[in-house]
């Protein structure tokens, strides 16, 4: 049986890359900023998500993957050939094989895409494997069980609920939102509320600092940084954390909405294992303050949460093979 050298969590927000006896090696945004006038790529990763906001107009950043799809393929290509030669090192000498994770509702054409990229980024042999099946094995569930597990993987643009069972995805819902829509919302309120404008970046430092979905003490804080709409100026206030919680639950009461929807039509028997197992929370905007309760409570269920649940698809994509062999997923 074939084990992949590299597992590679190909999000909207961060791309994330297993190395098979390191672990998961790289974490860095999924963000490219090049030249528009040379067409020239300037930065990737986390020096391009610092330039959001900071550049000239002739220097844009982007990201290349809309809601776990790519919507650029040639930057996309570039990004993943820079961050596998980041975290494999430049002194490799053999082409790796790759495991990639797409989410479940991905057309073929949008799979052909990713492997192809993959293939051009530098790969020896590509499997493509669909990211509630790469979570649960992340997170040491063992799917080939017949037994119904219930992953929520909350990711930057997209939000995966499925129902893993025997190998393979019984019941799935993917939604087109994440946690970059938590950093919407605050954008959306501060505005409105005081006239201020949040950049995407300080907004989601913003975010991470204060992010609630519990009320907790009054006097906790966080500050927000940006321009005042009225008078052009940068200005910074301090805003109370419980004054937000309602703005991040109308979001997250999305995803528990989302839930019930997927237990509504899940098989009774698989209802019962989710029952007594409860749900697995994945995905790096899963660890917002507050969310394992909100859900819990939302739902009725027990929310089982672990350690570093944002790094689950990665390390799942790079122990598939335990499951999935490469021939079996690769595309000639």
């Amino acid at each position: 049986m074939n084990y992949s050298d590299v597992g590679i969590d190909l999000g909207t927000a961060s791309i994330l890359v297993y190395i098979k006896g390191k672990g998961v090696v790289l974490k860095e945004p999924s963000v490219v900023a090049f030249d528009r006038d040379t067409n020239k790529i300037k930065a990737i990763g986390e020096d391009a998500r610092l330039m959001i906001g900071r550049t000239p107009g002739n220097i844009v950043a982007v990201r290349p993957l809309r809601q776990g799809v790519i919507s650029n393929y040639t930057v996309t290509e570039q990004m993943m050939k820079y961050f596998i030669v980041k975290a494999m090192g430049r002194k490799s000498f053999r082409k790796p094989r790759i495991a990639v994770c797409v989410p479940s509702g991905v057309t073929e054409v949008e799979k052909k895409a990713v492997e192809d990229a993959t293939y051009q980024a530098g790969a020896r042999e590509v499997a493509i494997i669909e990211e509630p099946i790469a979570a649960a094995i992340g997170a040491g569930i063992d799917i080939s069980k017949p037994q119904g597990n219930m992953i929520v993987d909350i990711g930057g643009g997209t939000t995966e609920i499925s129902v893993v069972s025997s190998g393979g995805i019984s019941e799935v819902s993917t939604l087109k939102f994440g946690g970059d829509d938590f950093t919407d919302a605050l954008i959306r309120y501060v505005r409105r509320r005081y006239n201020i404008e949040l950049g995407d970046v300080s907004a989601e430092e913003s975010k991470i600092d204060g992010a609630s979905l519990v009320t907790g003490n009054e006097a906790d804080t966080f500050e927000i940084k940006g321009k005042n709409l009225l008078n052009g100026l940068p200005v910074k206030l301090e805003i109370t954390t419980n004054e937000t919680v309602p703005v991040f639950r109308e979001v997250a009461t999305q995803i528990s909405d989302a839930i019930a929807a997927v237990l509504d039509v899940t098989e009774p028997e698989l209802v019962s294992d989710i029952t007594k197992e409860g749900i697995l929370l994945a995905g790096g905007a899963s660890v917002m303050p507050g969310m394992a309760k909100f859900i819990g409570e939302k739902t009725g269920l027990k929310i089982i949460t672990g350690d570093n649940p944002g790094d689950y698809v990665a390390l799942g994509a790079g122990s598939a093979g335990e499951y999935i062999t490469i021939e079996d997923s690769i595309r000639k």
